[in-house]
């Protein structure tokens, strides 16, 4: 089930750009997108096939509590992968994320987690993830930050179609990406680049949150 579950997704969002956390990363890229059909669904106990909750993958939050995936379902998720080290394209990308937040609806936004993925677990380790959700001014329930051990991390990073990989002791290369997930964990939207429109991105969760 996992193995089919991270083929398909793989196949129907890879985006395949892969960026440089440098200054290289951090120029503008094409924008690319993938949407299908939203609307809000009301979680009814049964998890879809292609679900990224079916994954047993096992996570730690900023808070140093273990969870999985699935402990997110009943919210539309908006997920990133970055690491908390990056100097130049992550920063962008939480601020295209924060962005995304300001924009939506606070009603909306009741029924919505923000959360981010280490690519780094050895280094964005809880006590670490807790500071950079301070710095950022991202540290209320609606906040998720996660670290999984090396092949969790990269089963969700396939599920995610986001490419990386490890450059210099402390850079990574890897693709910049803002997912939305369903009430039940299908993936329905993606938005790749940096400074890119978000309007259809607002839209998505907009309507899967009311």
């Amino acid at each position: 089930m996992k193995k089919y579950i991270i083929l398909s997704l793989t196949a129907l969002f890879s985006l395949g750009m892969l960026n440089s956390c440098s200054d290289k990363e951090a120029e503008e890229v094409q924008e690319e997108e993938v949407e299908l059909k939203t609307e809000k669904k009301e979680f009814t106990g049964e998890l879809p096939e292609l679900s990224v909750y079916n994954l047993p993958s096992n996570w730690t939050n900023q808070n140093g509590e273990d969870i999985q995936l699935e402990d997110l379902k009943g919210d539309v998720v908006v997920a990133v992968m970055i690491y908390t080290t990056c100097k130049a394209a992550c920063p962008r990308l939480v601020a295209d994320v924060r962005r995304i937040y300001d924009k939506v609806s606070d009603k909306a936004n009741k029924q919505v987690k923000y959360v981010f993925v280490s690519i780094d677990p050895d280094t964005d380790t809880p006590e670490r993830m807790k500071e950079f959700a301070k710095e950022n001014e991202m540290d209320s329930d609606q906040w998720v930050f996660l670290r999984g051990d090396i092949d969790d991390t990269r089963e969700f990073a396939a599920v995610l179609a986001v490419s990386y990989k490890r450059i210099s002791p402390l850079d990574f290369s890897h693709s910049n990406i803002i997912s939305v997930f369903d009430q039940e964990g299908v993936l329905v939207h993606q938005k790749e680049g940096l400074g890119v429109d978000d309007s259809e991105t607002i839209e998505v969760i907009e309507k899967l949150a009311m």
